[in-house]
């Protein structure tokens, strides 16, 4: 994009966020306009132009959710959200990261996912964060030398997770400050939130929570101990206190399922403030990880169910981990839309895959997505055709096998260095309970799946075509530069 063409546009995008809060129904229909000339992308022009159909149906739940930024979000997040998340992250660091995806020809995520440290005040039931040295962690100098090297490659989005991420809040909210351009997610407990956090994060204004909790107080203490849920339910009324941006994330296992995917519950948390919510479900991670909480397949095709039921009716953005496969066309790890790096520095594909071949402290961000374990990911995804069935561990438990074994990757476990044949027999019968039951539902989706996709695949070709051009306009400006 010309520089200057691109300063005007700015500075116009900049004026009417000015004007937004005077009548958001109104207004934000002029910002998605004055947002419309900073991509090129056809597909996301289409979700652009969706946005300011929401605003003109009275019954459409995010509508109700936009809306609600208004009342329960201070008006320094409203701007760093449509900013830092809509303008550099999702549209013009992902233009970016399209064209460095032809040029490098490997996966360039949407996000990073990384663990500041494994120390954590909290020892769940099934969490495989537990067998880790508490001692490893990510110095400041690590941390924002990956974000520097994202942003290069038009990366915006980072995730916190661990370990208890917030045992580091005082490095992490200083990141947010010098990387006001990006948008920063810590997936945490929610014990460690006190007043002084909440209105620091409201201050920065590009960092988000989301609060671990899995169903009401003796849902939650089951697997996080007792008084966990209230110390959660005040760090949630911390954050709304001060405008700060927040929702939960939720693992479902076979002891809670109607615990989280209960309406009552959901009803309960958007009154506390959420706005999102991000749903797991239990994976057998660790020698010493057993399969009783694996949910059943009727409790992962209830949520299948329930989440989209949600969808049509609450002001809250859901993301079902597993059961959204088909709308991001299967799995999203090694790189493709986002990857793991662990306190310890080694670059994973996913948070629940434990197998690496590079550490970050021994190469740049570019050389991991280069590695062998990523390039596997790349040549094999998606890894069913039945995009309800999208993981390589969990739904098709072979594959992850064959890719281990293909790249030489070894376990990240530091403790138990689980075998991949041991860890993917844990996942065997579960994959085999599920592939009936998934089949079902997806021939169910797949008509509409089919001609949606039809669209975006158009799309994508279009894009393509026009990421080419633009790829030989930089070389041959290149060329230019350097003969004269």
């Amino acid at each position: 994009m010309n520089t200057i063409s691109y300063a005007v546009k700015r500075t116009g995008f900049n004026l009417g966020l000015k004007y937004l809060n005077k009548d958001p129904e109104k207004n934000i229909a002029k910002i998605v306009d004055l947002l419309m000339p900073f991509t090129y992308r056809e597909d996301m022009k289409r979700l652009l132009t969706t946005g300011k159909k929401i605003m003109h149906d009275p019954g459409n739940p995010y509508r109700g959710l936009i809306l609600r930024t208004f009342s329960e979000i201070s008006p320094n997040v409203r701007k760093r959200f449509l900013s830092n998340f809509v303008l550099n992250s999702a549209m013009i660091g992902q233009d970016r990261t399209s064209m460095l995806k032809l040029k490098y020809k490997c996966n360039i995520p949407w996000a990073i996912l990384m663990d500041p440290t494994n120390a954590c005040n909290l020892h769940c039931i099934g969490c495989w964060a537990a067998e880790y040295n508490k001692g490893d962690s990510m110095d400041y100098a690590l941390l924002d030398r990956i974000i520097r090297e994202g942003k290069e490659l038009g990366i915006y989005f980072y995730i916190y997770s661990g370990g208890e991420p917030t045992v580091r809040k005082d490095d992490l909210v200083k990141l947010a400050r010098v990387h006001d351009d990006c948008v920063f997610l810590a997936f945490t407990n929610g014990t460690l939130v006190d007043d002084a956090f909440a209105k620091a994060l409201a201050e920065v204004g590009n960092f988000a929570l989301a609060f671990s909790i899995e169903g009401f107080e003796e849902a939650t203490d089951f697997r996080r101990g007792k008084g966990t849920y209230q110390k959660v339910i005040q760090g949630m009324r911390n954050m709304k206190k001060y405008g700060a941006p927040f929702g939960f994330s939720a693992c479902y296992h076979s002891q809670n399922t109607k615990a989280v995917g209960d309406d009552k519950f959901l009803d309960f948390l958007i009154e506390q403030g959420c706005l999102f919510g991000w749903y797991f479900t239990y994976m057998p991670l660790g020698k010493d990880a057993g399969t009783d909480l694996l949910a059943t397949p009727e409790q992962r095709e209830y949520m299948f169910h329930w989440v989209r039921r949600m969808r049509d009716t609450k002001p809250i953005f859901l993301l079902d981990f597993w059961n959204d496969g088909q709308y991001v066309n299967g799995c999203i790890a090694g790189g493709r839309s986002y990857l793991h790096i662990n306190a310890e520095g080694d670059v994973e594909p996913c948070a629940f895959i434990h197998y690496s071949n590079v550490n970050i402290r021994n190469v740049s961000l570019l050389e991991a997505l280069h590695s062998p374990l990523f390039e596997q990911y790349a040549a094999h995804q998606p890894f069913n055709k039945n995009h309800l069935r999208p993981c390589p561990l969990l739904d098709n438990p072979g594959m992850l096998a064959a890719m281990v074994k293909a790249s030489g990757a070894h376990s990240t476990q530091p403790v138990d260095k689980e075998d991949v044949d041991e860890l993917t027999a844990k996942c065997t019968s579960a994959a085999a309970k599920w592939t009936p039951v998934s089949e079902k539902l997806w021939a169910g989706e797949l008509p509409h799946y089919s001609e949606v996709q039809k669209m975006k695949d158009e799309e994508q070709q279009r894009n393509r075509a026009v990421l080419e051009k633009k790829l030989k306009k930089t070389k041959d400006d290149a060329s230019l530069e350097a003969a004269s």
